[in-house]
């Protein structure tokens, strides 16, 4: 097992300079720059401001001194435009707000869409797997931009029980969570039915029912460890993605988070800010791979090899 993990370890790495390399180069070769809009300010003025930062230097030579301040030192550079706040102040700032939105959105979605896909998968074409699954198709065909806004309307502006913006109160959690959890909730019901499905067709379950092994039991004992598999794959970047923030749900619902530094980034051109952003969810993605990858070696020895 210790050497499985090194050796995805080893793997991430080169892949991490990837995603940093394409990032910072594509990101340079977009129009405009962070200073570009100081029209009141001499152009004299921003070569200066540029040289300041190093954005007069070569690109490579910008990619070189930033992947040595963010390797060696753990050093993201400054925002542009947050002024005297770093990217690391910036990332420490938003990132436990987007933090608490995902792992409640992680919690509604486990509660919900696990339980489901294994009601769905114990009758299958009955009642109990048409209605759970009807509704998981309704989930993955209304996005967070659209079940979010609904949300708003109904609970917020008709019926007027929550508030339909800001994270000030601890009700204020409840409907960008429902948003992005119930998205998530959608895709992990399919996945459990789908996984549990297989599980329960084979000859080892067909045995255990002959020999008259309760139907809990055979569920809960046997089929379960397996037929989860696919759902702790989905779970690697669905939690990631959950943890660092919806960029949607925090913009309709106007929560400080990370995902909203990161569209402000893009569009003033904030280039270390949204490498910063880029390269911190890579990070987590890559480690919440690792995870499940370790996870599902666990319950099943056999992927090791």
């Amino acid at each position: 097992m210790i050497r499985f993990v090194i050796r995805r370890i080893l793997i991430s790495i080169p892949v991490l300079l990837i995603i940093a390399a394409l990032s910072f180069f594509m990101i340079k070769k977009a129009p405009g720059g962070p200073f570009s809009k100081e029209k009141n300010a001499p152009p004299d003025v921003i070569k200066k401001i540029e040289a300041q930062y190093g954005l007069n230097q070569p690109v490579y030579k910008q990619f070189a001194t930033y992947l040595k301040n963010a390797v060696l030192h753990g050093d993201l550079g400054p925002s542009y435009r947050y002024a005297n706040w770093s990217v690391n102040d910036l990332i420490r700032s938003g990132f436990p707000v987007s933090l608490e939105l995902g792992c409640w959105a992680l919690v509604i979605a486990m509660l919900v869409g696990i339980p489901a896909g294994i009601i769905a998968s114990i009758k299958p074409n009955s009642l109990s797997d048409y209605f759970p699954m009807s509704v998981a198709m309704m989930g993955i065909c209304l996005p967070t931009f659209v079940m979010g806004p609904l949300l708003v309307g109904v609970f917020a502006l008709w019926l007027g029980w929550y508030n339909s913006s800001g994270w000030d109160f601890t009700y204020d959690r409840i409907l960008p969570s429902l948003t992005l959890g119930g998205y998530y909730a959608a895709y992990l019901a399919r996945l459990t039915r789908g996984g549990m499905l297989e599980v329960l067709n084979q000859d080892f379950i067909r045995t255990a029912r002959a020999k008259g092994v309760s139907e809990l039991s055979i569920v809960g004992k046997h089929a379960l460890q397996i037929g989860l598999l696919p759902v702790i794959s989905f779970l690697g970047p669905a939690t990631a993605g959950l943890l660092t923030g919806s960029f949607v749900v925090e913009t309709i619902f106007d929560i400080p988070g990370l995902g909203r530094y990161f569209v402000t980034s893009a569009f003033n051109r904030d280039y270390l800010l949204l490498m910063g952003s880029i390269m911190f969810y890579a990070v987590l993605i890559v480690t919440m791979n690792l995870i499940v990858d370790v996870l599902q070696v666990w319950l099943n020895p056999k992927l090791r090899f």
